[in-house]
Order: structure tokens, then C-alpha cells, then sequence
């Protein structure tokens, strides 16, 4: 299929930390890329910020009502047979309300050095390597990755 024919998609999501552990999700096995794992989030929709957009999906998805959070990194991800993708990630320094699974296979509570062993989205490897490298921790949250 000709490249040309791909869309562009602007994509957020956010990184939601717990007594040191990572909420990861699985993709439900109907939903496009099944099984796959990611981080909470999705698109950003016509004449939407990435922040309300952001809050829109953590709110659909986990039933949470995002607080502050910070631009922690960002980059583009072509999948071969689909959409160009911006990504950014964004650690969610707080929420109100109890995380509940409205969405996914599941969800999990990962401890940093086990991200590798989950089978993440391609457009989510490069932040995956950097967490497992140790690159971002919450002590340094405040810098971009």
C-alpha cells in the first residue's frame, strides 16, 4: 500500500506511577493491535490539546480524573502496514478517583525492570528501553526524556 495513503495520528499517553510500579494495559483482544501492551491513553481528537485529550481518555478508560502532569518524552512511529504516529507521554503526577479497568484485557502494575518482558506496541518500544535503562524515574520526573 502506498505510504501516501497512511494517516497521521497525534496520540497521548500517560504514565501513572504507584509505590514505584508502572500501570501498563492490555489491549482488548477485539480492538485493533489485540493483546498488545500500552500505556493508558489514545487519540487526540480534531481541535483537541493533548492535556484535554489526555483527560478525556484516562477519565473513559480507567475512570480517573487526571491532576497535574508533565511532558516527560515524545517521539514518531511509522508501523509498516498503517499510521504515522506522534506519540506523547506524559507522567500523571496525580488523579482523583480509584483506577478501575473499563476497557482493557487487563491491567497491571509493573515494576520498571519488568517492562521488557510485556509485549508492547512498536510505537511505544523506544520509552519502553528508556524506562527498563533506567533513564526516567519519578526522582527525576521533572526532565524530558
Amino acid at each position: 500500500m502506498d505510504k501516501a495513503a497512511f494517516k497521521h495520528i497525534d496520540v497521548v499517553a500517560g504514565l501513572i506511577f504507584e509505590r514505584q510500579k508502572l500501570l501498563v494495559c492490555q489491549r482488548h483482544h477485539g480492538a485493533a493491535f489485540p493483546l498488545k501492551w500500552e500505556f493508558p491513553g489514545g487519540k487526540v481528537e480534531t481541535a483537541e490539546s493533548e492535556i484535554a485529550a489526555l483527560t478525556r481518555e484516562l477519565q473513559e478508560e480507567l475512570d480517573i480524573r487526571a491532576g497535574a502532569m508533565k511532558l516527560v518524552h515524545r517521539h514518531a512511529h511509522s508501523y509498516s502496514d498503517g499510521p504515522e504516529v506522534s506519540l506523547r507521554f506524559f507522567h500523571i503526577i496525580d488523579y482523583h478517583g480509584e483506577i478501575r479497568n473499563l476497557v482493557f484485557e487487563q491491567i497491571v502494575w509493573a515494576d520498571l525492570a519488568e517492562l521488557a518482558d510485556f509485549d508492547f506496541l512498536d510505537g511505544d518500544l523506544p520509552l519502553v528501553r528508556l524506562l527498563t535503562d533506567g533513564v526516567f524515574s519519578l526522582s527525576d520526573s521533572r526532565k524530558t526524556i
